[in-house]
């Protein structure tokens, strides 16, 4: 097994290292927490780059990356929705583009394309990263006068997700337009 592949085995077995740290609620556990997420998300920016410096990109890195990706966002999501502070409705757009995505990825596979990563993606994941981290961090909220940063970040992962996901569809929409338009008519 390959480094970067090791690196992302790494990443899925830190969820539940993280989910039991963040349920402790106490402070020693929730900077854990916040460790163990920080170190998670740095091993997504390292496995890639590892794998595409070395030439050692694999199917199984194809497949896992994403997952390791979307697994620890949604546990760190789930913990927000429980203790209320991210709107359950929130979370179902962010997973809900997250589904439509890699549907859309794997129609494309079954035709030979490929849909990689575009700036709308790589930004969610960035800006979803960088908000959980902010939401993880025992320090409680940083005010912006009547709004505090973390809500502004939580609206603003939704508003790039949102964006993100309508992009993937206008962008490819002709693998999946076969529904829209009857054949032989």
């Amino acid at each position: 097994m390959t480094l970067p592949n090791i690196l992302t085995c790494l990443r899925v077995l830190l969820i539940p290292v993280f989910m039991v740290l963040a349920y402790q609620s106490n402070m020693p556990c929730d900077i854990a927490a916040l460790i163990v997420y920080v170190v998670a998300c740095l091993t997504d920016y390292v496995d890639g780059n590892l794998a595409r410096k070395n030439n050692q990109v694999t199917n199984f890195g194809k497949f896992m990356d994403p997952v390791a990706d979307k697994l620890l966002v949604m546990a760190a999501l789930l913990l927000f929705v429980e203790d209320g502070t991210i709107a359950s409705w929130m979370v179902a757009i962010i997973l809900g583009r997250e589904f439509i995505v890699s549907a859309l990825r794997m129609v494309a596979a079954s035709e030979g394309l490929v849909i990689a990563a575009n700036m709308w993606g790589k930004a969610k994941t960035m800006i979803t990263m960088i908000t959980l981290i902010f939401l993880l961090c025992p320090i409680g909220p940083i005010m912006l006068g009547p709004v505090s940063l973390q809500t502004v970040m939580i609206w603003i992962t939704v508003i790039i997700t949102a964006v993100s996901g309508v992009t993937y569809i206008t962008d490819n929409f002709a693998v999946i337009k076969d529904g829209f338009t009857q054949k032989g008519a």
